[in-house]
């Protein structure tokens, strides 16, 4: 309505002051009859009145679309009346969503091509990977262990990028179904085992056995190698632990992982889950991306899990996975 009276606005004065000139010209002919004038001034507010009435009526949709917003794409699509700035307003709409669709069209395409084509590679580059680790399977030199470490980064980097594009079509590569949380923690840290080796850190396991989460075994792997990683990582050279536990509070089970290294400053803390952040201490090593914990957040995020992180400068790093019942974990 306030939109209204904005619009209608410069009419009124229009009227207003079309109506005092004609009084004051009736005034200045000697034509004083109050009456008449008075008659004349109600006709003339009686014609603006409905005038207005006629005109809110037929735009009352359009003003109430422009005063708030389509919510969906599809809404923009809605008549907003008949009248001839309804229609063209309307038209402008669709010529609007078209054009938009065919950017998401466009966008959508060359991101799929992108996805296939970073997968393809990925898979491509694993072959000669694999070939390098067989060809070093069976050597023990210093020289063969550095080409090992070198060739175990790369590996790393590749089931990054491959989890990292699968993201986008997360739906179709998802199975939640219960786990045993000891055997996923075993599987994430056998992959990982030479990085623990190489740093000289080693895990410090208190789960129970019996312990069954729902989750995705693959993904919570990957989620657990990612957060092993940072802790060996940034762990090396300082403590030569990483522990891992695993409690129910209250409906939830919750998994803990801390390591006992230099910790995240506590102005870093708000952005450690951004995509590509490394913060001060992520700075310091070379073998930072800033993708890590972003990863482990989006994938917790899709399988309905929650994150929760505690660090303080110099004495490590706790981050939790906390784990709904399954009647609560729907994913996305």
């Amino acid at each position: 309505m306030r939109l209204f009276w904005k619009d209608q606005l410069p009419v009124i004065l229009v009227f207003v002051v079309q109506t005092l000139l004609v009084l004051s010209i009736y005034w200045l002919s000697g034509n004083r009859q109050p009456r008449i004038a008075l008659y004349s001034l109600i006709v003339s507010i009686a014609v603006l009145a409905l005038y207005l009435i006629l005109r809110y009526i037929q735009q009352r949709r359009l003003y109430h679309r422009l005063t708030k917003p389509a919510g969906t794409l599809e809404e923009m699509l809605t008549g907003t009346g008949d009248s001839p700035m309804s229609e063209a307003f309307n038209e402008l709409m669709k010529s609007q969503y078209t054009l938009y669709q065919n950017e998401i069209y466009t966008y959508t395409r060359k991101m799929d091509n992108h996805t296939a084509f970073m997968n393809r590679w990925v898979h491509q580059m694993k072959t000669p990977v694999s070939v390098l680790q067989l060809m070093l399977k069976d050597r023990d030199d210093e020289l063969s262990d550095s080409m090992q470490d070198e060739v175990d980064r790369i590996q790393k980097g590749l089931e990054m990028v491959l989890y990292n594009s699968r993201l986008e079509e997360f739906s179709h590569d998802f199975h939640v179904e219960q786990v045993n949380l000891l055997h996923a923690v075993n599987g994430a840290i056998a992959e990982n085992r030479r990085l623990f080796i190489r740093k000289a850190v080693y895990p410090d396991i208190q789960i129970e056995p019996s312990i069954q989460i729902y989750s995705d075994k693959k993904w919570l792997m990957f989620i657990i190698g990612q957060i092993l990683t940072n802790g060996v990582n940034y762990s090396a050279g300082i403590s030569d632990k990483i522990s891992l536990s695993a409690y129910e509070r209250g409906r939830f089970q919750v998994l803990e992982i801390t390591d006992y290294g230099i910790g995240i400053a506590k102005e870093d803390l708000p952005r450690v889950f951004e995509p590509y952040y490394t913060g001060q201490r992520g700075r310091q090593y070379s073998e930072s991306t800033g993708m890590g914990l972003y990863l482990v957040q989006e994938i917790c995020s899709q399988l309905g899990h929650r994150v929760e992180l505690e660090s303080e400068p110099g004495a490590g790093t706790t981050l939790r996975l906390i784990f709904e019942p399954e009647h609560n974990l729907t994913g996305s």
